[in-house]
C-alpha cells in the first residue's frame, strides 16, 4: 500500500501510521507471559506468579513498551517505502479516531534538504600565508630564557624598574571603603609586563623597598571586575622586595638544557624554526579552511532542519557542561545552561555540515587511504616516537574518523580554493600567531 506523505511546510512532512491493535494485544500478551518466567512476588515462588498479577502491573508499562516498538518499525518501513530521507525523530501523536480495530498515529517530522551548490568560480577568497622569519626566532628564544630565568634580591638603594620582580602588600578603596579582591599581601608580579593595568605599574615603578605610596587609579569601562569597572579608586602600596631578574646566556648549554641533541645554538635555532613552521601551516590552514567554507556555505541554497538544530545546540550543551566538569565545577552536569544561546552557532554548524557533504558527494571528495596516512605521520611529526602516535591512530577507529574528517575537509578546502576567485595575502607572523 503506497504511503501517503503530506507536506506541511519547506522540510516539514507529516504520515499517518496505523496499528492492528490484535497485533498489538498478542504482542503485549506473548511479553507479559515471558516476563512472569522472572517476576517476583511475595507468597509466589519463581514462575509461579498468576498472570493476572503480572499483567496487573506490567501491563501499561508493557503495552506502552509494545506501541512506541510498533510504531518505530511502522515509521521505518513508510518512510522507506516513500523513500524520505528523515532528519532527527519524528514527532507522534495519537489520532481521536480510527478505522474499527486499528490505533491511528500522525508522525510528523521533517526531511533533509535539497542542497544547491552555487558557481563557486563567483566567489572570493582571501587564501593567507605567512612565513617564519629570524625575528620571530629571536622572539621565541627570548620566551624560552624567560622560562628559564632567575631572581636575585635588589640592593637597598636600588629602584623597581622593568623586568624586576616585586613583591608588594596593597590595599585599595572605593570612595573611602574597601572592595572585594582590593587587597593582598606578600603580592609579587613581574614590572613591565602588563600582568597590573599600566596606572599600577607606573605607581610602583621606581620605588624602593620599604617605601609605600597612595595614588589614584581608574579602573577602565571594560575591566573584568564589574563591580568596579569605570570606578576610581585609591590604593596604598608598600613594596616588600626588588629581584632582578637573569636571564640564562644563548649558548651550547642553554641549547642542552632545552633537549637539543646536537647542544648548540644554531641546532637550537633550527629545532625552534622546524617547530614554528609546522605551527604556522596549521594555522595558516585552519585560516584558508575557513575563508573556503564561509565562500562554499556563501554561494548554497537549502534549507535547514531544525531538528539537526535543537541536536546540534544539546550537543553544544553537553559538551559546555563536560568542560565546566573538566575545570572542576561542582554539579558541573546539572548547570542551567540554556541550548537558545548555541542556536545560532549550531545552526551554522548544521548548514556547513550539509553543504560539505553534498560537495563530496557530487564530486567525489572522500578521503583516500593514502591521505589518511599521510596527515598521521604528518601529525605525529610533533611527537617524540612518531612511530607511536600512527599506531595509536590507527589502532582505533574513533580517532580515525577523526582524522578522516579532517582530510575530508581539507580535500573540500582545496577544491573551493581551485575554483573561486583567489586574492593572496602575506600575513606578518605575530598577526598570525595572535589571532585564536
Amino acid at each position: 500500500m503506497a504511503v501517503t506523505v503530506e507536506t506541511l511546510e519547506k522540510l516539514e512532512r507529516r504520515i499517518t501510521l496505523t496499528l492492528a491493535a490484535a497485533d498489538i494485544n498478542s504482542e503485549v500478551e506473548t511479553r507479559l507471559k515471558k516476563l512472569a518466567r522472572t517476576v517476583k512476588a511475595d507468597g509466589f515462588r519463581p514462575g509461579k506468579v498468576p498472570m493476572s498479577f503480572v499483567a496487573q502491573r506490567y501491563g501499561a508499562s508493557v503495552q506502552y513498551e509494545v506501541v512506541n516498538d510498533k510504531l518505530g518499525e511502522a515509521f521505518s518501513q513508510s518512510a522507506n517505502e516513500a523513500k524520505l530521507r528523515v532528519a532527527g525523530m519524528p514527532r507522534i501523536e495519537q489520532k481521536d479516531s480510527a478505522p474499527e480495530g486499528q490505533l491511528a498515529f500522525d508522525a510528523t517530522f521533517e526531511v533533509y534538504p535539497e542542497v544547491k551548490l552555487g558557481d563557486l568560480a563567483e566567489a572570493e577568497v582571501d587564501r593567507i600565508s605567512a612565513e617564519v622569519t629570524e625575528e620571530a626566532i629571536d622572539k621565541t628564544v627570548e620566551i624560552l630564557r624567560k622560562q628559564r630565568r632567575s631572581f636575585a634580591q635588589r640592593a637597598a638603594a636600588d629602584v623597581a624598574a622593568d623586568g624586576d620582580r616585586v613583591t608588594i602588600d596593597f590595599e585599595g578603596k572605593i570612595d573611602g571603603e574597601p572592595f572585594a579582591g582590593g587587597k593582598a599581601d606578600a603580592f609579587q608580579f613581574l614590572l613591565g609586563e602588563g600582568q597590573m593595568l599600566e596606572a599600577f605599574e607606573k605607581a610602583v615603578r621606581g620605588m624602593k623597598a620599604g617605601e609605600s605610596k597612595t595614588f589614584p587609579l581608574a579602573f577602565p569601562e571594560d575591566y573584568h571586575g564589574k563591580e568596579v569597572a569605570g570606578k576610581e579608586a585609591d590604593f596604598l602600596v608598600t613594596v616588600k622586595k626588588i629581584e632582578a631578574q637573569h636571564l640564562p646566556d644563548v649558548n651550547e648549554a642553554f641549547a642542552k638544557a632545552l633537549g637539543i641533541k646536537e647542544a648548540t645554538v644554531e641546532a637550537l635555532r633550527a629545532d625552534i624554526k622546524k617547530n614554528l613552521e609546522r605551527e604556522v601551516k596549521f594555522r595558516v590552514l585552519a585560516r584558508n579552511k575557513g575563508a573556503a567554507m564561509d565562500a562554499l556555505v556563501s554561494k548554497a541554497e537549502l534549507d535547514v532542519p531544525q531538528a539537526l538544530v535543537e541536536g546540534e545546540a544539546e550537543r553544544m550543551v553537553a559538551n559546555a557542561r563536560e568542560d565546566l566538569k573538566k575545570r572542576g565545577v561542582k554539579d558541573a552536569d546539572k548547570a542551567p545552561i540554556p541550548a537558545e544561546l548555541f542556536k545560532e552557532q549550531a545552526e551554522k554548524r548544521v548548514r556547513l555540515g550539509l553543504v560539505v557533504a553534498e560537495l563530496v558527494r557530487a564530486n567525489n571528495l572522500q578521503a583516500k587511504p593514502e591521505q589518511l596516512q599521510a596527515h598521521i605521520e604528518d601529525i605525529s611529526q610533533s611527537y617524540e616516537k612518531p612511530a607511536e602516535v600512527v599506531r595509536w591512530y590507527l589502532s582505533d577507529r574513533e580517532r580515525m574518523a577523526e582524522v578522516e574528517a579532517v582530510v575530508i575537509e581539507n580535500n573540500v578546502t582545496d577544491f573551493v580554493l581551485g575554483k573561486a576567485k583567489i586574492n593572496d595575502k602575506q600575513l606578518p607572523f605575530d598577526e598570525l600567531m595572535a589571532q585564536a
